[in-house]
């Protein structure tokens, strides 16, 4: 299922170069939260009950991101699926 992973791992990268970029420390603790659901999707993991300590902003772009992240998986595989289905 390798076919999935590309748009999940180019918002991974983002997440990274942008964590690099910011001077505030919440909005570093919001990137690494938004690349850990990212990452979290693509794993079928789920660290929601370790993010509900943080900041609620922090915790809504981790689960946002594990959201996105999972109908991201879901778009690649129904395109997958149309991409190989035999023509009539």
């Amino acid at each position: 299922m390798a076919y999935h992973g590309a748009s999940i791992v180019s918002r991974i990268a983002w997440c990274q170069e942008q964590k690099e970029r910011v001077v505030l420390e919440r909005e570093r603790e919001g990137w690494t939260a938004e690349e850990a659901g990212l990452q979290d999707a693509l794993l079928n993991n789920d660290r929601s009950s370790q993010y509900r300590a943080c900041a609620p902003e922090v915790f809504d772009r981790y689960v946002t991101a594990l959201q996105d992240g999972r109908a991201l998986i879901r778009i690649a595989a129904i395109q997958h699926y149309y991409a190989s289905a035999p023509t009539n």
